[in-house]
């Protein structure tokens, strides 16, 4: 599709990233307030980790090693948080606009707001929540650094493979006449869901968690991690439905 002349395309992509960014913000300011207190406690357990087995390795180096200084300050941390969770909300805000104007006019959905929240809602269960059933987030301290790069490819080929169930399930959804919503949406959904069981069967676990972090720390992390995600998304789907019903119903002037 074109972005000029009176396409709607343009406008959608606007919404998209006004919304994205809106969204990426608000995120990184409830990281701020509520994630940011597990990440120095994870931090201090890694630090107390580090400075137990360097003093089992090492004996006198061990008071040196802990005394050295992180390389990147937490107050800049903090800034690089919000700047990273804008620029994602941003890229992640273009990309749905993008898919939100392919599925304009091919789905059963009598309404532009209804398909943008819709569209929001089905795109975070399979990128998002599905992934993050199979692979958590974890914080500072767990985790071997020397698999990293593995733990990488997994989640990836997690949130690949969970799209890609999500696509399926669309296109076969399309087959059941639109009058029949509930068996279209059942078909959907259960598509989606067999998909993607396989998948997470198929995919190894990974448990690298070390012995003796503490389990209440863990899952506090974790619960932070979703509820940003939770935050961006819902931010995201709520602005981004109102920004482009509003743009897409919005009267042209008449060109002189």
């Amino acid at each position: 599709m074109p972005l000029s002349g009176h396409s709607p395309v343009r406008a959608i992509v606007v919404a998209g990233l006004i919304a994205g960014l809106i969204a990426g913000l608000s995120a990184g300011l409830f990281g701020l307030a509520v994630g940011e207190s597990n990440i120095d406690g994870a931090v201090a357990v890694e630090s107390s980790m580090e400075a137990g087995a360097a003093r089992h390795d090492h004996g006198a180096h061990a008071t040196a090693a802990s005394d050295q200084k992180p390389l990147v300050s937490r107050g800049t941390q903090h800034l690089g948080l919000v700047v990273a969770t804008a620029l994602y909300g941003l890229a992640i805000g273009g990309l749905l606009a993008l898919a939100f104007a392919f599925m304009r006019g091919r789905t059963g959905h009598r309404s532009d707001r209804r398909l943008a929240l819709g569209l929001t809602a089905a795109v975070f269960v399979a990128a998002v929540a599905v992934p993050f059933l199979k692979y958590p987030a974890n914080p500072p301290g767990v985790g071997d650094p020397e698999t990293i790069g593995y733990r990488t490819e997994l989640y990836l080929a997690m949130v690949a493979g969970c799209l890609a169930a999500l696509v399926a399930a669309w296109r076969l959804s399309m087959l059941v006449p639109a009058r029949r919503r509930a068996q279209r949406a059942l078909a959907g959904a259960s598509t989606f869901a067999a998909l993607t069981a396989l998948l997470a069967l198929g995919l190894p676990a990974i448990g690298e968690v070390p012995a003796g972090f503490p389990s209440g720390l863990l899952s506090d992390f974790r619960l932070a991690s979703i509820g940003l995600q939770l935050m961006l998304w819902s931010v995201l789907a709520l602005c981004f439905a109102a920004l482009v019903s509003r743009r897409l119903t919005r009267p042209t002037a008449p060109r002189p």
